[in-house]
């Protein structure tokens, strides 16, 4: 059974995560050139591949297929108003992304590395040293994010793309970028810090 109060409890951090990095999901126009760049480096992935770009505010990660697809999850308000493919799978708008955050709504889906990196550069299984956990095989990694790809429901604190990376790569679902900020958030506004978010993740485990 659902705890109400621990339901309201995350919908409030995440509200107040959301408000204090406003600017949390914008992403910036890339240039010819930085796609040229981006296209050097395709060459040198493995299927598996856990790939993380950064942001202002926030990292992106995704898990790289091969032939230059990388499943990620993103959120988008457009999956929530069409069950048009030919408009959801365009390049997703820094309108839509934020809406869909707000109304959590998202999908795991494959973008070209260029579109996922929207011209970051884009590092490669930092989460295996930076989390100290082993990581499965990499075709198990890419396995396991081909089968939840589609639609999910998104949470800043219990779903979101760190948390699907992980639970590719490690068989873990978590994320210590949300932990972190959560526990910024909580001290700016609370005045204490925020209780842990659980090592496992519900919504991803149910599709394991």
């Amino acid at each position: 059974m659902k705890n109400p109060m621990l339901e309201a409890v995350s919908l409030l951090l995440e509200k107040l995560l959301l408000i204090s990095n406003f600017k949390l999901f914008s992403w910036a126009v890339q240039g010819e050139d930085e796609k040229r760049n981006r296209i050097c480096e395709i060459n040198s992935l493995l299927r598996g591949d856990v790939l993380e770009v950064r942001r202002t505010h926030v990292t992106h990660f995704g898990i790289y297929l091969g032939d230059n697809r990388v499943a990620h999850m993103m959120p988008d308000i457009l999956l929530a108003l069409t069950n048009d493919k030919g408009l959801t799978q365009k390049v997703v708008s820094n309108k839509r992304l934020l809406l869909g955050v707000i109304c959590r709504v998202a999908s795991i889906r494959v973008d070209t590395v260029e579109d996922f990196a929207y011209g970051a550069d884009i590092l490669v299984n930092h989460l295996d040293k930076a989390l100290k956990k082993k990581a499965l095989l990499n075709e198990e990694v890419a396995q396991r994010a081909e089968k939840l790809l589609g639609f999910t429901p998104y949470s800043l604190l219990w779903n979101n793309c760190e948390h699907f990376v992980t639970y590719c790569r490690f068989g873990t679902s978590i994320s210590p970028q949300a932990d972190r900020d959560i526990s910024k958030c909580a001290v700016k506004e609370c005045g204490s810090a925020a209780p842990a978010i659980p090592e496992s993740c519900p919504l991803m485990l149910q599709k394991s």
